[in-house]
């Protein structure tokens, strides 16, 4: 039959177990970047290898795998503004914010609205 009496032994090994696991959680809070820094940074990089300058976001999200974003790049510009050729990249990055893919799906000129259908028209 076991002694069910908590040793000091014992004592010490639970308390570092549960030390372990607050230095974990508090690992992986560090590692995973704030949403600021995700969408500054999302942004420089995607201007850093499209050589285009990021406008604006328009959706940004935490995903299991680490951040999902879509922005908005101006990618020919034109006179008069209105008729500049804008597109839309989705863009998704790691925990960390670091940049894992990105792919343009959607082109369109800066003046145009997204066309909206009412009740099955």
């Amino acid at each position: 039959m076991s002694n069910t009496k908590d040793s000091p032994e014992s004592q010490s090994s639970r308390n570092s177990r549960k030390s372990e696991e607050k230095d974990t959680e508090r690992n992986v809070a560090e590692n995973r970047a704030n949403p600021m820094e995700v969408l500054r940074h999302a942004r420089t990089q995607l201007a850093e290898l499209t050589g285009m300058d990021a406008e604006n976001v328009s959706s940004f999200e935490q995903t299991d795998d680490g951040w999902s974003l879509e922005i908005e790049v101006l990618e020919l510009s034109r006179v008069p503004d209105t008729m500049s050729l804008m597109a839309s990249y989705q863009v998704d990055l790691d925990p960390q914010g670091q940049l894992t893919g990105y792919r343009r799906v959607r082109r369109y000129e800066r003046g145009r609205a997204d066309a909206h259908r009412q009740g099955g028209r």
